[in-house]
């Protein structure tokens, strides 16, 4: 079901900063921040040649990354993998009583593609999100 892993996303306080970081020290590439108000985020991306990281910063106090840097600070939040048919993989998860966040439809990521979440419990407690290839 599962193809490449699309990034791996870390919760931070300050996109702007963090991607400086990178850049300066590390010589990456970084994207320009996306205020994301439907999932409460501001995203920059420091593009690898094989994959991506993905630094959150909350869009306000009600953001999901607000309440994550409050309990555990700054660090991985979740893994993205890509699938073939977001639809498909709902389906076929649901079916095996996999338990989805938020709504049971997929929304749009921060790439413009369909996105699900998948409950940490299920996978001994790493969120999860799945993305359309």
């Amino acid at each position: 079901m599962i193809g490449h892993l699309n990034h791996v996303a870390v919760a931070v306080h300050n996109v702007r900063e963090t991607a400086r970081v990178y850049r300066d020290l590390l010589g990456a590439r970084i994207s320009a921040p996306q205020e994301l108000p439907e999932h409460g985020v501001t995203a920059i991306f420091i593009e690898l040649d094989n994959t991506k990281i993905e630094l959150l910063e909350p869009l306000g106090q009600d953001s999901p990354i607000s309440q994550f840097l409050q309990k555990r600070g700054s660090g991985v939040h979740h893994i993205c993998l890509e699938v073939a048919s977001i639809a498909d993989a709902a389906e076929k998860l649901q079916q095996q009583g996999c338990r989805l966040l938020g709504a049971d439809t997929p929304q749009i990521g921060a790439h413009g593609k369909p996105v699900l979440f998948l409950h940490p419990s299920t996978f001994d407690g790493t969120l999860i999100e799945l993305e359309e290839a």
